[in-house]
Order: C-alpha cells, then sequence, then structure tokens
C-alpha cells in the first residue's frame, strides 16, 4: 500500500532532520573526549548516514510487510542485524578515515554502546513505522469496507425501485389493450401518457433527491393514467403548503404510497374514491401525508402489507439510517400513511 505523496514527503524529511540531529550530537559526544572537531563530525556523520540507512530500510521493509502477531521475532532479529551492520561499519570505516591509533583505540572500545544506541534507535523506528502503517492500513480497510456498503447501498435502492414499475405497467398495457376496441382515443391518449411517465421515470435514474414540485408533477403522469383505468370513479386531492416550495426527497417515493392508497381504497368498492395527498413542513422535516378510504372487511392495510409500503420504509431507512420516518394509522375506515423527509 502506498503512503500519500504529501505524507512521505514529511516522513523522508524527518528522516534527513533526525540524521542532521544524530549526527551533531555524537559530534558533540566525541568532541568531548578531547577529539579534534573534524574527526569527531567525521564520526557522528558516519554514524548519521549508517544508522539513517538501517532506518530506512527497516522503514522500508514494514511499508510492504506488515508481520503478524507471532512475527514479531522477525522484527526483533531484524533490528539486532541492522544494528550490527552499523556497529561494524564504524568499526571498519572509521580507522579507514582516520589511523590515529587513540581514535581507533575509542572505536573499539565504544562498539558495545554504539551497538545498544544504534538498537534503540532502529528499534523506535521499527515501532513508529509499524504504528503508522498499521494506521494506514486500517484506514483504507475502512475506506474499501465503506466504498462496498455504498455500492451494496446503491445497488438495493436501484433494486427498490425497479421493484415499483412492473406490475403498474402490465395493468396500464392491460387498460390500453381493453380500450383499443371501444375508445381507441382514450388508448391514444393513455399511450402518450404512459410514455411521458416512464421517460420521465428514466430521467430521475440517477436522481437521489428532487423537488418536491417536480415530484408531484410526476405523480399527476401517474395519476392521469390511473384516472384513464377507473375514470369517475378516482378523485384525487392534493394540497401542497407555501413552505415547502424549496423542500425535497427522494424520487419517486410518493408514487408507491398513492399506488398502495388506490390499491386498498378502489380495488374492493365500486363507488368513487377520493385519495388525498398532502405536504406540509414541520420545524426541519418535509411531512408528507396519504390518505384513502378503507373497507376493514375486505382489506387489511393495518398490517402494512405489500411491497409498496415495505419498499418505501426500507428506502428511507436506506438513505436516512432512520426506522421512524414513516407511520401508518388507520381509524374511522380512513387509512393514513405519514413519511418525513429530513431537509439537511
Amino acid at each position: 500500500m502506498a503512503l500519500p505523496t504529501l505524507s512521505a514527503s514529511k516522513l523522508y524529511g524527518a528522516f534527513v532532520v533526525c540524521g542532521l540531529v544524530w549526527a551533531g550530537l555524537q559530534t558533540y559526544i566525541v568532541h568531548s573526549f578531547g577529539f579534534f572537531w573534524f574527526t569527531a563530525s567525521t564520526d557522528g556523520l558516519l554514524s548519521a548516514v549508517l544508522l539513517s540507512g538501517a532506518c530506512w530500510l527497516i522503514n522500508n521493509n514494514l511499508r510492504y510487510y506488515q508481520p503478524g502477531k507471532g512475527s514479531y521475532i522477525n522484527l526483533f532479529i531484524w533490528c539486532v542485524a541492522l544494528a550490527g551492520i552499523c556497529t561494524l561499519g564504524c568499526r571498519y570505516l572509521l580507522p579507514l578515515i582516520h589511523s590515529d591509533k587513540v581514535f581507533v583505540n575509542f572505536v573499539q572500545q565504544s562498539l558495545t554502546i554504539r551497538f545498544f544506541t544504534d538498537f534503540l534507535a532502529i528499534g523506535w523506528m521499527a515501532m513508529i513505522s509499524l504504528l503508522w502503517y498499521s494506521q494506514l492500513d486500517q484506514k483504507e480497510t475502512q475506506k474499501r469496507k465503506t466504498e462496498a456498503e455504498q455500492l451494496a447501498r446503491d445497488a438495493e435502492l436501484y433494486n427498490l425501485r425497479q421493484q415499483l414499475q412492473p406490475h403498474f405497467l402490465f395493468n396500464s398495457l392491460n387498460s390500453i389493450n381493453a380500450l383499443i376496441g371501444f375508445k381507441p382515443d382514450e388508448a391514444r391518449r393513455m399511450i402518450h401518457q404512459l410514455s411521458d411517465f416512464l421517460r420521465g421515470t428514466l430521467k430521475k435514474d440517477d436522481q437521489l433527491l428532487v423537488p418536491l414540485s417536480e415530484e408531484l408533477a410526476h405523480l399527476n403522469l401517474y395519476l392521469d393514467i390511473e384516472k384513464v383505468r377507473f375514470g369517475h370513479r378516482l378523485q384525487t386531492e392534493i394540497s401542497c403548503d407555501d413552505k415547502c416550495g424549496e423542500a425535497v426527497m427522494p424520487s419517486m417515493l410518493l408514487q408507491p404510497l398513492v399506488e398502495n392508497a388506490i390499491k386498498f381504497g378502489l380495488y374492493d368498492t365500486t363507488g368513487e374514491v377520493t385519495v388525498s395527498i398532502r405536504s406540509e413542513m414541520e420545524e426541519h422535516y418535509l411531512v408528507l401525508m396519504v390518505q384513502n378510504p378503507y373497507d376493514p372487511q375486505t382489506s387489511r392495510p393495518q398490517k402494512g402489507t405489500g411491497f409498496g409500503l415495505r419498499g418505501v420504509q426500507r428506502r428511507l431507512y436506506l438513505l436516512f439510517a432512520r426506522n421512524d420516518l414513516m407511520e401508518t394509522h388507520a381509524n374511522d375506515d380512513i387509512f393514513t400513511t405519514i413519511i418525513k423527509i429530513p431537509q439537511l
């Protein structure tokens, strides 16, 4: 997993700064033993270069390989080996640069403390790198998980929306077929209305939220088709609060509610039925209410049966992660469905 560019530049900049600080500190310590500044600075720079190389190597290794819970012994061995290489480098390279016997003897006597100092520095580098790349790996894993959940959520939303149309389309085609024989003009008009409705549906496929006015305009296309099917038996009342002008809602959310109202209001009756659709604002919510009369002896809307209501509730949960945005009531032979759309 690649480190982000900005973080990588900061990390390598830290390598340079820490190397210079280490070189300066070791130069001061060696000089305090009575050696000239040139000799001390050579010792400090060589030690810093070797140690920086070892730290870079352990960091680069942990960048691409994260040890498991039982593999930390390998990391320990790596730190010991790199500290030994740094120590041996000072042991054999410093005498080549400065052949003074006193300095060579000083280097040989300080090998033990050089080894443990390098081991501690490399160990700290290993621990910091391990924590750093583990955190990046966890973030990347969480990002992939979130993206997968988003894809699954979008797929389910798409599937829910696609399930809204087939039975309505079949019913409309059956009605057109029945009208062709004795009311061809009505059949042609219904075909045009159905075409407009389906065209609007396709345009909405990529839209998550739409203005309430647009949703009501699309709903009216649906109602026009249903009124051809049911004639004078279907009456509708649509009232919209003036405060709802800028309100938005999930596209095609009203149709299944109205379709459910028509189903339970008209299918088991022979008289006129009025379906009422109201919208108003309550604090930061767009409240939509759909009401229809029903006969409790022949229909059971209080159980919330049917895909329409279940589909709407599921969509609201997927979009807003809440199960309290929809409620239904059945009082005095009137069935009421209420949904609340948070206005973000």
